[in-house]
């Protein structure tokens, strides 16, 4: 029996959130999805989390959140960020930061069995300019293999919110075989290059890769965002428009209308923790 995911990206305002809220039923229902993550770091009117977000949006049924940059905007969540297991900043910023970077989930196949999945968020280096994080290759090491050491077929979901796309396509390649899925998050345009990477035959040609042989490392670039799409990445056209047209200020409020709910849906193999499939899902709100 497998076991499916949906992984949905940034959630941006009232349109997100209502997005989100509208698909967590469908991708249930007519996806089979078992669980349900999200990055929310942009729900509270397009940048950070409140504690109140945080709980509309786990009552609309999204099992683990992620934050990226914007994970300290509203100093309201530094409680919930140290309280609450099914949310999570990145991984590898400063030890004194507050909350955490794993989280670890439960999900229940059709069969009734249940799982363990294990979700890392880690923050890139090139081009953030809002928060700076150590070495997220390092840092993946260091998480990924502590997880796999305790079990070698664990499933494990890495989370790569950066602005560069060669960065997110390195960390795919690096984490091959070792993670379920590796996605990107940040720039909310929805990416094509959702795939299983190729996993290499069993040998030892690569020295602390365990490479199993049923599976795969799934992978996309950016999931995109859940949000406004007639928008400028979420925001009023308009008001970026007289900001790269003038160079004046203008206040990038998030734009009103109809949101859509994009991300990926991941079947997984528990037996070897890895990806059997991978496709990429857009649900407008009716």
């Amino acid at each position: 029996m497998t076991l499916k995911i949906a992984i949905l990206g940034d959630i941006v305002g009232v349109p997100g959130r209502q997005a989100a809220a509208a698909a967590v039923p469908v991708l249930r229902e007519q996806h089979g999805a078992h669980l349900v993550l999200a990055n929310a770091e942009n729900a509270a009117n397009g940048s950070g989390l409140t504690p109140e977000l945080y709980r509309k949006l786990r009552d609309a049924g999204i099992d683990g959140m992620t934050l990226g940059d914007h994970a300290f905007r509203k100093q309201q969540v530094y409680a919930t960020l140290e309280a609450e297991p099914d949310l999570i900043r990145p991984y590898n910023l400063p030890a004194k930061a507050r909350g955490r970077g794993v989280m670890t989930l439960a999900a229940t196949d059709d069969a009734g069995a249940t799982h363990r999945v294990h979700v890392v968020t880690l923050i890139g280096q090139l081009f953030m300019n809002t928060m700076r994080g150590s070495d997220p290759y390092a840092a993946a090491d260091q998480v990924v293999n502590a997880i796999r050491a305790d079990d070698p077929r664990a499933i494990v979901l890495v989370e790569i919110h950066a602005e560069a796309t060669s960065e997110k396509v390195a960390m795919g390649w690096h984490l091959n075989g070792r993670a379920a899925c590796v996605f990107g998050t940040h720039t909310h345009v929805p990416t094509a290059d959702a795939r299983l990477l190729p996993t290499p035959a069993d040998d030892d040609s690569v020295p602390g890769q365990p490479w199993v042989g049923v599976g795969r490392t799934a992978y996309v670039t950016d999931l995109g965002m859940t949000g406004p799409y007639d928008s400028v990445l979420g925001r009023r056209a308009d008001r970026v428009l007289k900001h790269m047209t003038t160079s004046l200020p203008a206040a990038f409020d998030v734009a009103e209308g109809r949101g859509t709910a994009r991300g990926v849906l991941v079947e997984v193999d528990p037996a070897s923790g890895l990806a059997l499939g991978i496709e990429t899902v857009s649900l407008p709100v009716a």
